[in-house]
């Protein structure tokens, strides 16, 4: 099954110099072949080689030697990285481009603040129950709330508002059968592995949760969801603050402590929580887990229905479980799937739909345009940050697969 291998525990430099030694060493890995940069969003987008893995990797390893000064453009071409790791996917030299990322990152943190947005989001990500609480309000409002002020077009949580019956824009409302009230009687093996809800995808992903109950009943598994657990920490890393992603691992270790299998529902979470949680613990990606029991699985037609479907950058480059994801929808009959072709990265990259939505937007377009030449009448993705900035995009509904595969449970 599918799983997120146990990574090398990161480095700890002995102080500034430490650090620029091991940046200077995982720069140095790279050369400089370019078979990265068409594979690379930002460089499709701007076609300037600054704006390239290659070109970000010179600039990190020119500072790091002391051969250059940091300065604004450089910062700001290393800010337009979306960390997709596209690059490292590709790359025939192993360049760990997602650590020499973080790392850089970390170290133009301490000479320059982020932006207080980001800032503001990160303590929110950092605090449950401030986002929840903000998220309710939001959810309150959302059918009141114009589209056009909507930060990022972020639409609001599932749900209704008090007395309301239309669904929000872009996150219908499961079929009743789709979504269980309780979860249901454990089934007869013993295997309990643990459920990992994350921070914004709390109060976002709640049916995608309900769903992922009920296929893993089907499947003859119980899940646990254990308390206390919280951010993955991977926004908080991108955004250069390692300290504060180390806090939120050191939370989700005590709340999985004694656990040997996590799944998650969020691909972009799913290697930070692996590293986190260490090598004693499985970190499986959800959707992967039920392919591996889909024997267990009966699903009923689907009626010739055209579903779209998006492969996030996290699900293909890093955990690479989109296999598994189709064969899963394969088994469901009748159903017209039409895979949008992969275009890059949509823009979400986490914090970078909100820091930069105008680039956020120019690189979702190409997906939305696909989207809405397919004749399908909703999309599906694997990752909760892809799915709320596509559905800022489209009025087509946008869920979890595991949502449309419990809704069509036998």
């Amino acid at each position: 099954m599918p799983a997120t291998p146990a990574p090398a525990p990161r480095a700890e430099p002995d102080g500034p110099a430490g650090e620029r030694a091991v940046l200077a060493a995982l720069a140095d890995r790279c050369v400089q072949c370019g078979l990265c940069l068409p594979h690379c969003p930002t460089y499709r987008l701007d076609r300037s080689e600054a704006e390239s893995p290659r070109g970000r990797i010179a600039y990190v390893k020119a500072v790091a030697e002391g051969r250059l000064e940091p300065g604004a453009l450089g910062d700001r071409h290393l800010d337009h990285c979306l960390g997709c790791r596209r690059c490292e996917a590709v790359c025939p030299a192993g360049v760990s481009y997602g650590d020499l990322l973080t790392g850089a990152r970390a170290v133009q943190a301490r000479r320059r603040r982020r932006p207080w947005r980001e800032r503001l989001v990160l303590a929110l990500m950092a605090r449950p129950r401030w986002l929840v609480g903000l998220a309710s309000l939001y959810r309150w409002l959302g059918p009141v709330w114009p589209r056009a002020w909507r930060p990022a077009g972020l639409p609001p949580p599932p749900g209704q508002r008090a007395g309301g019956r239309q669904p929000n824009p872009g996150f219908p409302a499961p079929a009743p059968g789709a979504v269980a009230g309780a979860p249901p009687a454990a089934p007869a093996d013993d295997d309990r592995p643990a459920l990992f809800v994350g921070c914004v995808a709390g109060p976002w992903e709640a049916p995608a949760r309900a769903a992922l109950v009920r296929l893993c009943a089907a499947a003859g598994m119980a899940l646990d969801t254990p308390a206390g657990q919280g951010c993955c920490g991977t926004a908080a890393r991108h955004a250069g603050d390692p300290a504060g992603a180390d806090r939120l691992d050191i939370a989700n270790r005590r709340a999985f402590a004694g656990r040997t299998r996590v799944l998650c529902l969020a691909s972009g979470c799913q290697d930070a929580l692996a590293r986190s949680l260490g090598p004693d613990t499985r970190v499986e990606d959800a959707v992967a887990a039920l392919e591996a029991r889909a024997d267990r699985l009966r699903f009923r037609n689907a009626g010739a229905r055209r579903v779209a479907l998006h492969v996030p950058c996290s699900q293909r480059n890093v955990l690479r479980t989109d296999g598994s994801l189709r064969r899963l929808l394969a088994r469901v009959p009748g159903l017209d799937l039409v895979e949008l072709p992969d275009t890059g990265c949509c823009g979400a990259a986490g914090l970078h739909q909100l820091s930069e939505p105008t680039r956020a937007a120019a690189l979702r377009q190409a997906l939305l345009e696909s989207l809405a030449g397919s004749g399908a009448g909703e999309l599906l993705s694997a990752n909760i940050g892809c799915r709320l900035h596509l559905a800022g995009g489209t009025t087509i509904p946008v869920r979890h697969p595991v949502e449309f595969l419990a809704e069509h449970l036998a």
